[in-house]
């Protein structure tokens, strides 16, 4: 490992995997020993359409010839934000057709959070245990699980928490409360999908209570589960999408989309209510828009389905349990976290890239690039499978 990256940049945490990266493309990450590793991470869900997809690179470069950044957000009219923010609006349903442009996810949910207070004048806001929003001060308020966040308090006030898919906590949704906000998937419990139309109940209790239903798109979001939001599999509108990840192509980039009517609160009494100086930026703007026509315009949402189908065929072994979620959004649950941790590490050694979630020790992160082919798939998860059988022998 580089020792000069140890010395010099700040550390996430005391041991991580150090990879010295040469250069990536398409599918493939290499060192700078020029060994290859395949990627099934896809940097944690925000390559999209994998490394240096021609589109994203030449709108890119087609912009940094024109303008780079020439102005806070929200005073020019840029051409590359306002055609991505038009074209994500035509595929959204009524009303979510005005979209805040920011820098990362957990800005998205700071603006989301700030959004649900200002429409409504409340200020309780809901989470779910096991939640993971973003690492900023707001974000992290609804972050539930404690043992991240304890030193960090005090954090925001009036938050609560509710358990994803109990039905009977939806009752702690009342007047008071100025919106929740939900993983569509939660992505660092263990990729757990919504049950029993849950979704749908909490729509009917916001509406009820007079609350926004605020979803977190930032790992499902971009095709990534076969429709352009997660959201989309289960038939409800929420009041606010926040997004990033997997919307810039690799790009950093957040964005959280709600009606006219409520975004429009953000700009006056008081003026400036939510403000950033590099949301919306150009360079970051062409490469989500060329990610997002990419996406719509091809086959990779329903393909993506297909894709998740071969896993499941290809990815039966004794020390996997299950493999959870949905389309390309995959995780393969293990008994314990000694034997994720060693597949992992054995997958690395054998130039195949997984990943971990955030609170779920026992799960194999698999969220490839959508643009992987059925030999890739193939590739990776005889890998997967040989690791496996290895720990069966003892080796």
């Amino acid at each position: 490992m580089n020792n000069d990256f140890l010395k010099y940049q700040a550390q996430t945490s005391p041991y991580p995997l150090g990879m010295e990266v040469s250069h990536a493309i398409g599918t493939y990450i290499y060192d700078t020993n020029n060994k290859k590793y395949l990627d099934f991470v896809a940097g944690v869900s925000a390559c999209t359409l994998g490394h240096q997809h021609p589109r994203v690179n030449n709108a890119i470069k087609d912009q940094l010839d024109k303008y780079s950044h020439v102005m806070v957000y929200g005073e020019y009219s840029q051409n590359p934000a306002v055609q991505y923010c038009k074209l994500l609006a035509s595929h959204l349903p009524y009303p979510l057709e005005k979209t805040y442009l920011v820098n990362s996810g957990t800005e998205a949910t700071e603006g989301a959070l700030k959004l649900a207070r200002r429409v409504t004048g409340r200020s309780q806001l809901i989470s779910c245990n096991n939640a993971y929003h973003g690492n900023t001060m707001g974000s992290m308020s609804v972050m539930g699980f404690e043992e991240r966040k304890q030193i960090f308090r005090p954090l925001i006030p009036d938050v609560e928490f509710i358990t994803f898919n109990n039905e009977d906590d939806l009752q702690k949704i009342t007047t008071k409360t100025a919106g929740i906000i939900l993983e569509t998937i939660q992505g660092g419990a263990g990729f757990i999908q919504p049950q029993n139309d849950f979704l749908k109940k909490v729509r009917e209790r916001c509406t009820e209570m007079g609350a926004l239903m605020i979803l977190d798109e930032i790992q499902p979001g971009f095709g990534r589960t076969g429709k352009l939001f997660g959201f989309q599999n289960y038939d409800v509108v929420p009041d606010i999408v926040v997004m990033g990840k997997g919307m810039g192509g690799g790009m950093p980039v957040g964005a959280f989309t709600a009606s006219a009517a409520h975004m429009d609160l953000l700009s006056d009494n008081p003026k400036l209510g939510h403000i950033t100086t590099f949301g919306g930026h150009p360079v970051i703007a062409s490469a989500c828009l060329a990610t997002l026509q990419e996406i719509t315009e091809t086959s990779l949402m329903p393909d993506a389905l297909d894709k998740e189908k071969l896993f499941r065929t290809l990815l039966v072994h004794p020390l996997i349990q299950e493999v959870r979620g949905e389309g390309l959004m995959l995780a393969a649950m293990t008994e314990s976290a000694v034997i994720t941790n060693t597949v992992i590490f054995k997958c690395q050694d054998k130039g195949l890239i997984l990943f971990w979630l955030l609170f779920e020790s026992c799960a194999i992160r698999i969220t490839p690039p959508l643009t992987i082919s059925e030999e890739e798939i193939r590739e990776g998860c005889a890998i997967i499978l040989e690791a496996m059988d290895e720990i069966l022998d003892g080796k």
